[in-house]
């Protein structure tokens, strides 16, 4: 069957999570923003040719435009899961060259692969050729003592060469011995500057920059010098700031929902889960931050945590919580 590709637009996306970006977590992200492009959480190759296709892949139509990202380096393995992942209807496929964890390094993909820019570039060469999708990248901006700006350079002309035509940065360098994944992301300081000059570098290359947003203001602000952003914890703890995003950032004209209508729009896709399965819990961990900072949250949050992970839990639990909320 012909599926339909959305051109994912770049301006706003948001980053892929592991254990926080999954089918639920994007169908309530897109209720707040109809253009940010959303990502899933990093998928293996192997556990896509080894493993349940359906529960890796599955996902929401509503939930475009979507980007699947693909942790491997197998250059055949990649063509055949960027097929896979046109074949699903993925408006994207992202290769992750940015996870520091051991875990990852183990595969030999991740991070690790900035010490390897002609394989990377084999393997985008490789999923071009697969699918007529776009293929992008995501790294780091650099590696352990391979953090140089001529060698950052180095490995973003080898990749293009290599057909990528987008790149999503993550403005620290990845310590990949002595540092967690956690201090990964807080603890080498943030270069926003060198993806810039990236972007000054390359002008014909789509350069989007990640790393430690925290407001759509702040992005606004750091597009001046790149094509676009990608927020990532802070759109999960604080999902509420993507309400914004189609006006600010895309400059439509459209009514932003309050808090309590993006509730009240999800309540159908909960009961469409409920009825298939999904425990209530899986659906509601991922909107404990939709009132982030408004008088009521810890109400809110307390509810869904308590009541949410119960047996037989339904929709009923989501409107208590709102009602504490209100009151």
């Amino acid at each position: 069957m012909q599926k339909t590709h959305y051109i994912p637009l770049r301006a706003l996306s948001v980053a892929p999570m592991l254990d926080w970006s999954d089918r639920h977590c994007r169908y309530f992200h897109r209720l707040l923003s109809s253009h940010a492009v959303l990502y899933t959480e990093m998928v293996t190759t192997g556990a896509l040719l080894n493993g349940d296709v359906q529960r890796h892949l599955g996902f929401s139509p509503q939930e475009h435009p979507l980007a699947l990202q693909l942790g491997g380096s197998s250059v055949q393995d990649l063509a055949v899961c960027s097929k896979m992942a046109e074949d699903y209807g993925y408006d994207e496929v992202n290769l992750n060259v940015g996870c520091p964890s051991d875990r990852v390094q183990s595969g030999r993909f991740g991070a690790c692969l900035m010490a390897e820019p002609e394989l990377v570039a084999e393997c985008i060469a490789a999923m071009q050729q697969a699918v007529n999708i776009p293929i992008t990248v995501k790294s780091r901006i650099g590696i352990d003592d391979k953090d140089s700006y001529e060698e950052l350079v180095n490995f973003i002309g080898k990749v293009a060469e290599g057909g990528c035509r987008t790149f999503i940065i993550h403005a620290r360098k990845a310590w990949l011995s002595g540092l967690s994944p956690k201090q990964n992301r807080d603890v080498p300081p943030l270069r926003y500057d060198v993806v810039q000059q990236i972007k000054q570098d390359f002008p014909h290359l789509e350069i989007i920059i990640n790393g430690g947003i925290s407001s759509l203001e702040q992005s606004i602000e750091l597009m001046q010098g790149v094509d676009g952003v990608m927020i990532g914890r802070e759109a999960y703890h604080n999902p509420y700031l993507l309400a914004e995003a189609d006006r600010l950032i895309y400059q439509q004209d459209t009514p932003v929902k309050t808090r309590e209508e993006v509730v009240f729009a999800l309540l159908p896709y909960i009961q469409e889960q409920l009825a298939a399965g999904v425990r209530l819990h899986s659906i509601t961990r991922h909107i404990l931050g939709l009132f982030h900072s408004v008088q009521g949250a810890r109400a809110w949050r307390r509810h869904l945590s308590t009541y949410g992970p119960k047996a037989g839990a339904d929709e009923n639990v989501v409107l208590q919580a709102l009602e504490l909320v209100q009151g």
